[in-house]
């Protein structure tokens, strides 16, 4: 049995069908179908409210690798920011 780390798990089934959907849909609607060449890269990630029972659920039409520094860069930019008051 092989060891999983963090993001490795397949999406839960609660959220399969919908996720895949979903990036199908935003794919198309961003991309326009220009397969194998994007213009525009995305990520979805799922995760529940409250308890926090489970985990982040994601999916993109981006490689990995390009998503782990999007998503890094991502986060220094949240620390760097005052605490935002939602009030767009």
């Amino acid at each position: 049995m092989s060891k999983q780390s963090l993001g490795d798990a397949p999406i839960e089934p609660r959220y399969f069908e919908e996720m895949n959907t979903l990036a199908r849909e935003l794919d198309q609607r961003f991309n326009h179908g220009a397969l194998p060449i994007r213009h525009t890269g995305f990520v979805l990630l799922v995760f529940p409210f409250g308890n926090h029972d489970g985990r982040c659920n994601y999916i993109s039409n981006a490689d990995r690798e390009d998503v782990i520094v999007l998503l890094k860069e991502q986060l220094a930019r949240f620390q760097g920011m005052p605490e935002a008051k939602g009030r767009a």
